[in-house]
């Protein structure tokens, strides 16, 4: 390994040749922490040339400067993470108790060492990487995997829906704000074609097909399988002030998800829906079984709160991590639960038992009242369990088993 020295002029070079590499089809480096792992395994037996360019690729898929200045945070692909960095000596990944996690491989010339290791699914880590006993990085890797099905995947012969995207400013019951509203609208959508509708919180990052949820693949898949009515969504985002650039945390998000009463129901039933269908030429059916509404988190609250304020309108509730806890009052719903005549409401729950604890309430066992009351009352209720942490995550592989239940004799 050569001395520090030679790391600034190594800069330039490295810079150069990698400026000339190709990437893959996604803009990313050909190299996953999956990879570099099996890579590294023979890496002894490996000639000078295929060491070079795996030492390329990784210095490329973190970045030559933040490996340099020890800004390079660890990549993680399913359960498998992957550290790196640029130093002069031996570089540790220690524990957040100062133990030896494990010692770093250096990696061909100018100072590159990595490391690779296989984690414990549903874990986090706190690390910190050390040189010659100095910190120079630290971090937290949160290892939370799990497998899509082919529902989940966009598959060949199954036509795809359409999204359309407006951005809503007129709100009377949120005023001074604005929000963006995407709308898929099913595979040979007709003018006037009377459909069912789904409501979901969150909405820009769930409209994604490409993103966690992947809900319009999810929606193409299922339709085309005739095991969802055809149905057009509605994904909404928080609002947001108007000083506020798009992709900014919304300032009215809590304000309006968390809160109980009937404003969020309003702002749907008397805005958002009459909108989507004057610029879409769609009729939403009219019966509460045909319309749903979904959301994570805080999201999920918002979405039992509209059902449960307007359950002649939303007949069904997707909710996963719900935030049933005391950020706005919404810990009560377990008791009005109970002390209120049922409701005509289908609910779906999932949470895991890795989801928050903090002053606010514990999520885990928010949700488990939640389920205790609904089925006390003899709801038509469903609530999946796995390890998963707060998030969409845990969610994403369910979903489309919980859209064939929530919409199980909808057609």
């Amino acid at each position: 390994m050569r001395v520090f020295s030679v790391l600034v002029p190594l800069f330039v070079v490295l810079a150069a040749s990698l400026t000339a590499q190709t990437p893959s089809k996604n803009g990313q480096p050909g190299t996953t922490p999956g990879q570099v792992l099996k890579r590294l395994a023979i890496l002894a037996h490996a000639g000078e040339e295929e060491q070079q360019r795996l030492h390329d690729q990784i210095i490329r898929l973190f970045g030559l400067k933040n490996l340099m200045q020890g800004r390079a945070g660890a990549k993680i692909e399913g359960t498998t993470v992957l550290w790196a960095i640029i130093a002069p000596k031996p570089a540790q990944v220690m524990r957040e108790d100062g133990t030896l996690f494990a010692d770093m491989q250096p990696l061909g010339e100018g100072g590159l060492q990595v490391l690779a290791r296989e984690m414990p699914n549903f874990t986090d880590f706190a690390y910190r990487i050390e040189v010659d006993g100095a910190p120079r990085s630290a971090g937290t890797v949160r290892i939370e995997h799990l497998d899509y099905t082919a529902d989940s995947l966009p598959q060949p012969g199954v036509p795809k829906g359409r999204l359309e995207k407006f951005e809503w400013r007129s709100s009377r019951v949120f005023p001074d704000t604005v929000r963006e509203v995407t709308v898929y609208l099913p595979p040979d959508h007709r003018a006037g074609e009377e459909t069912c509708l789904m409501v979901w919180q969150d909405g820009s990052r769930h409209a994604d097909p490409a993103g966690s949820m992947r809900v319009p693949v999810v929606f193409d898949n299922l339709i085309h399988q005739k095991q969802m009515p055809r149905t057009v969504g509605i994904f909404i985002d928080p609002g947001r002030k108007p000083q506020q650039k798009p992709g900014d945390k919304a300032a009215n998000r809590s304000f309006e998800y968390d809160s109980l009463g009937d404003a969020y129901a309003r702002f749907l039933i008397e805005e958002i829906i009459p909108e989507v269908e004057k610029r879409h030429a769609v009729k939403f059916r009219a019966e509460p079984a045909a319309r749903a509404i979904a959301g994570g988190s805080s999201g999920g609250i918002c979405a039992f709160t509209a059902a449960w304020e307007r359950p002649d309108k939303f007949g069904k509730v997707l909710s996963w991590v719900g935030s049933f806890v005391d950020l706005r009052g919404g810990h009560v719903y377990p008791s009005l639960i109970r002390i209120t005549e049922r409701k005509p409401v289908r609910i779906y729950l999932l949470d895991g038992e890795n989801d928050l604890d903090n002053r606010f309430g514990n999520w885990p066992i928010a949700n488990k009242q939640m389920a205790a009351a609904l089925k006390y009352m003899n709801y038509d209720f469903r609530i999946d369990w796995n390890q998963c942490f707060h998030g969409s995550k845990g969610m994403a592989p369910h979903l489309p088993e919980a859209l064939r239940w929530l919409w199980r004799d909808v057609r």
